[in-house]
């Protein structure tokens, strides 16, 4: 796979305090989740990650989800549309709430950057249609990926004890 085009928004300064290089972290994390599945893209992507606050999650989860209540990250895949050869394939949006990730970091123990590149591996993957909610065997796989992905950049595995 061609080097990914990645859009980083950062609504929120937070995460900028938050976190040393986080711009280098973002990229690193989304091309782990992209890499981990070498064969869901032939050419090049692109993927918008938006760094945001738990109430603009909150009412992007409630307009989309029917869910009012903010979340750790969403993940919006773009329709499949055909683009100019040549041009990214645009995958979609990941949107990240600084609160509950820094919240639940905390409360798992867990470094802050550790959680964020976590999230973000996880959204991305189901960006390339990997799904934990539709059965265990799915969600088994899904962590297993997971897992692979951040262990390319030195993280360990999340859902260990």
């Amino acid at each position: 796979m061609s080097h990914p085009e990645i859009d980083i928004a950062i609504e929120d300064a937070r995460w900028e305090t938050a976190v040393p290089e986080l711009e280098a972290l973002v990229e690193r994390a989304v091309a782990a989740g992209l890499s981990a599945l070498p064969d869901s893209q032939a050419g090049p992507v692109s993927v918008s990650i938006l760094l945001a606050d738990d109430a603009t999650v909150q009412d992007l989860n409630r307009t989309w989800r029917d869910k009012d209540k903010p979340t750790n990250v969403l993940s919006f895949p773009a329709a499949d549309q055909p683009m100019p050869p040549g041009e990214p394939e645009p995958l979609g949006d990941v949107v990240l709430a600084y609160d509950t990730v820094l919240r639940e970091s905390v409360e798992q123990s867990k470094p802050f950057s550790h959680h964020l590149a976590h999230l973000l591996v996880h959204g991305t993957l189901h960006l390339l249609g990997q799904d934990h909610e539709t059965g265990e065997a799915e969600a088994d796989a899904m962590e297993a990926i997971e897992v692979a992905a951040l262990a390319t950049l030195g993280i360990p595995d999340p859902y260990a004890d």
